[in-house]
């Protein structure tokens, strides 16, 4: 089994500022680890350091049992990849470079098929059997069958745009599974998951031999598969991390007990050095009446200056403080009413009356049309048949999984906020500062990570003066401080909510469950239920 060891890891930004600095943590043999922290702090940085794919400024990696990668993009593809393409991307490195072979022969043959052409071909086929090529597409085979329920060979050539986020997501999982890396570095592996997904993702990482470092967001991911959690510590000279050495269930108290540690360091830093000035000042007057005390006088200002030259503890690392203000108002009983609506190839007609002020939970497997209702009720154009309609003072405010905004891309947020809300620096700064984003306040939206990006669009549905929010996978990017910050402000909010969400602690906080079915039905429930089949004995 492998291993990964970060050294005093130092990384800094184009701009100069310090994103890392003196990053130094291991995962032993064997272990399934967590990396957490907050929305740009570095994890997803980090990863790509370990995983050689940048170059730290400063420190070493060292790792053994060969590096298997799961980029965060995975999920996302909507380029002209095919699903070979995409599980070569994630291969060894030998298998990569002779697929890449293999790709240039054919290529070469196919424009001028002569002599040469066809020995380099059978040169490169011979090459792809020596790299084990072979028996990876062998152990593909069992991937797309897992994942996407064909085999390769019919596989193979399909694009992977036309998968779901989650089919994506499956398949390079079955692969770095069943690989021969034994170390694999996971971004976000469980967003586009289905609960269902989820669930098998938590049993392979609690049953793998392999090793294991992954970035997520889903606390009961967390608490169920991490045996140790490192979390990455925004600080005044550039994040470094702190190892919890127990599991997501004791991680928020001893984090706390930490901070609170800082405090007393500090504390008694402050209290011993006015001691020491104080006692200076005092010897220094006594020195001036009795020359006696001169050489007390003289000790003590060394010991002054020793002691400030030490410095003061560390400094703590800064906690976030995130505040959204969803506001919401007053509106008809009835916020929304469907009569024998049916989304076209998606779902069976059903009826809905939800009531202002309840929270709803859209719950149901991936491709069950959850995503299509809530952009139904945005007014976007959706393909169905029935009616439905929103009540008096309805204002809906949709938040989109997929972070598409082609109106943002290019801009700034202060350019945002100035041309669209608030029209004034200062204000729009503020609103920026609540958020956690002041410091990104003159990038472009599409240069923020996928938990800014959210808490961004977030702000936004707060100053657009929504009645009704209609949230798809709000908490999938958001960091643990943000998504528990979006739970207070939904529980303060005066309105009307309906959420999809495969995020089992959040759907706890909701009161109404709304169940698409894979077979097309639409139930309610009274508990957050993931298996379908407990919901229909409970009908």
């Amino acid at each position: 089994m492998g291993h990964v060891e970060a050294a005093h890891l130092e990384y800094y930004l184009p701009d100069g500022r310090v994103l890392l600095g003196d990053v130094s943590f291991r995962v032993g043999e064997g272990a399934a680890v967590a990396l957490v922290g907050a929305n740009g702090a570095g994890k997803t940085t980090l990863l790509r350091l370990i995983s050689g794919e940048l170059k730290p400024h400063g420190g070493a990696v060292t790792a053994s049992g060969g590096l298997g990668v799961m980029p965060q993009f995975v999920g996302s593809v909507r380029d002209d990849r095919t699903v070979r393409d995409l599980l070569v991307s994630v291969a060894p490195l030998r298998i990569r470079e002779a697929a890449r072979a293999v790709d240039a022969a054919e290529l070469a043959i196919m424009a001028q098929d002569d002599e040469p052409a066809q020995m380099a071909y059978a040169h490169a086929l011979g090459d792809w059997a020596e790299a084990q090529g072979y028996e990876a597409e062998t152990v593909w085979d069992m991937c797309t069958m897992a994942a996407l329920g064909v085999p390769y060979e019919r596989a193979q050539w399909r694009e992977v745009k036309t998968l779901s986020g989650g089919e994506q997501k499956r398949l390079v999982l079955e692969s770095l599974l069943r690989g021969t890396d034994e170390v694999l570095l996971l971004d976000e592996p469980d967003n586009y998951l289905d609960v269902p997904g989820k669930r098998w993702l938590e049993e392979q990482l609690r049953q793998t031999k392999k090793t294991v470092l992954f970035v997520s967001h889903d606390r009961e991911l967390l608490d169920r598969s991490a045996e140790k959690i490192v979390s990455v510590e925004p600080g005044p000279a550039g994040s470094d991390v702190w190892v919890h050495g127990g599991g997501f269930g004791t991680y928020h108290a001893a984090r706390k007990e930490r901070f609170a540690r800082f405090e007393e360091l500090r504390r008694r830093w402050d209290e011993e050095h006015a001691k020491l000035k104080k006692l200076v000042h005092t010897l220094r007057q006594q020195a001036a009446i009795s020359p006696d005390m001169a050489s007390r006088y003289h000790a003590a200002q060394t010991r002054l200056r020793r002691f400030e030259d030490a410095g003061p503890p560390q400094e703590p690392p800064r906690e976030q403080n995130i505040s959204m203000r969803l506001a919401g108002g007053r509106t008809g009983v009835r916020a929304v009413t469907c009569e024998r609506l049916e989304l076209t190839g998606l779902m069976k007609p059903f009826d809905l009356e939800v009531y202002y002020g309840e929270r709803v939970a859209v719950l149901g497997s991936n491709g069950s049309g959850k995503s299509h209702f809530l952009r139904l009720l945005a007014g976007e154009p959706v393909k169905h048949a029935g009616t439905w309609k929103l009540g008096a003072r309805v204002v809906p405010g949709h938040f989109a999984q997929t972070h598409a905004h082609p109106e943002l891309l290019g801009r700034t947020l202060v350019d945002i906020l100035w041309t669209e809300h608030a029209r004034d620096r200062g204000k729009a700064m503020g609103a920026l500062r609540r958020y956690e984003l002041e410091r990104q306040g003159d990038q472009r939206f599409d240069q923020l990570s996928g938990g800014q990006q959210a808490r961004f669009q977030i702000l936004l549905l707060e100053l657009q003066g929504t009645t009704a929010l209609l949230l798809d996978e709000p908490t999938d990017n958001l960091d643990l401080e943000s998504a528990e910050a979006l739970q207070d402000g939904l529980e303060a909010y005066d309105g009307t909510v309906l959420a999809v969400t495969h995020d089992r602690w959040f759907a706890r906080s909701f009161d109404r469950y709304l169940v698409f079915g894979s077979d097309g039905t639409v139930r309610e429930a009274t508990e957050p239920v993931w298996d379908e089949a407990r919901v229909a004995r409970e009908r």
